[in-house]
C-alpha cells in the first residue's frame, strides 16, 4: 500500500497554493492524496450539551473547508485518489500525527489568520521542524511553484543528515523530468584571512575536501538513478547563504535534518531554517534519525 501524501488546508490562499503543489505532486508520483484539517474547537465543543442535531457552525466551516480542497485537487489533478479528514486536534497536533504514516507533509507558508507580515507562519515552522516524515513548504514566486525551471537543489551536509535529503531530491528530479543540482558549502580556515594579501596564499584544501566529499556522497545516488543529470556544485560560504543562492532559480530546495533520539522539541538546523524563511522556491525539509 503506497503512503498517501498529505496537505494541511485551512482555507488560507497559502493552503490553496499547497493543495494545488500537492496536486501535482501526487500526480508525479502515482501517490493517493489526504487532505487534512485540524479544528481544535472540536473537542470542547464535543463535551458541552446537544439540544439540536444539526451541526454546529464550526464544524460546517471545517467540513466545507476540506470539501472545498478536495474539489480544487480533484479538477487540478482528476487521476489522483483524493480522501479528506477532519482531524479534532491544532493544526500543528494533527499533521504531526499524520507524519508516520504519510509520505510527506505539505503545507503552505502561513496559515489562516496570521499576519502577512509573517516570513514564516508559526504551523509550517512547528510541523518541519518535527515532523517524523519530509515537509515541503510551498512558498517562493510563481514560475519556483509552478515548477518551471527544471531544477531540483539539495544540500549536501554531514553524513548524519544527507542521507535521507540525497535520495529525496533524487526521487524529485526524476519524477519530475529534470536535473539534480547537489551543493555542498565550505570554509576558508579563519587564520587564512580574507584580505588581498591572503589571496595568493589561500590554501586550496578545504575546496578540494568538499568536492571530494560531494562526489562521494552523490555515488550512490548516480549508480541508483543512472538516467539522472546531477550537477555538483562547491562554494565558498556560510551553507544557508550558499542554498539560498542556489534556490534562487529552482523548482525546490531540499535539506536534511537531525532528528535525534531521545530528544524532545524542533530539531532543524540554521540552513533549513534559514530556507524556509527566505527561499525563492518551495523548501523540502528531510528528517534523518541519527
Amino acid at each position: 500500500m503506497e503512503l498517501p501524501l498529505v496537505v494541511g488546508v485551512d482555507g488560507s490562499d497559502s493552503s490553496l497554493l499547497a493543495v494545488d503543489w500537492a496536486a501535482d505532486e501526487a500526480a508525479r508520483h502515482g501517490l493517493p492524496l489526504r487532505l487534512v484539517h485540524g479544528f481544535r474547537w472540536e473537542r470542547y465543543e464535543r463535551a458541552l450539551p446537544r439540544f439540536t442535531t444539526r451541526p454546529r457552525a464550526g464544524e460546517v466551516m471545517a467540513q466545507h473547508i476540506v470539501a472545498s480542497c478536495a474539489q480544487r485537487a480533484g479538477l487540478r489533478e482528476p487521476g489522483v485518489k483524493v480522501s479528506e479528514e477532519v482531524l479534532p486536534d491544532d493544526a500543528v497536533s494533527a499533521l504531526l500525527r499524520t507524519a508516520p504514516d504519510a509520505y510527506a507533509l505539505v503545507v503552505g507558508e502561513r496559515g489562516r489568520g496570521e499576519l502577512s507580515g509573517l516570513l514564516l507562519g508559526s504551523v509550517s515552522l512547528a510541523v518541519a521542524a518535527r515532523a517524523a516524515c519530509p515537509v515541503v513548504v510551498v512558498r517562493g514566486a510563481s514560475p519556483n511553484v509552478r515548477g518551471a525551471l527544471g531544477r531540483v537543489v539539495v544540500g549536501v551536509g554531514d553524513a548524519a543528515e544527507r542521507t535521507g535529503a540525497v535520495r529525496f531530491a533524487a526521487r524529485e528530479a526524476e519524477a519530475r523530468g529534470c536535473s539534480l543540482t547537489a551543493v555542498r558549502a565550505w570554509r576558508r580556515p579563519a587564520e587564512q584571512g580574507t584580505g588581498a594579501d591572503a589571496a595568493d596564499a589561500v590554501d586550496p584544501v578545504p575546496e578540494e575536501r568538499a568536492a571530494a566529499e560531494l562526489e562521494e556522497a552523490m555515488r550512490e545516488t548516480a549508480q541508483a538513478h543512472p538516467d539522472l543529470l546531477v550537477h555538483r556544485h562547491t562554494a565558498e560560504g556560510p551553507a544557508h547563504h550558499v542554498l539560498l543562492d542556489a534556490a534562487a532559480d529552482a523548482d525546490l530546495v531540499v535539506v536534511g535534518a537531525e532528528r535525534r533520539q531521545g530528544h524532545v522539541g524542533p530539531q532543524m538546523g540554521s540552513a533549513a531554517h534559514t530556507l524556509l524563511h527566505h527561499s525563492a522556491c518551495p523548501v523540502a525539509v528531510v528528517p534523518q534519525r541519527v
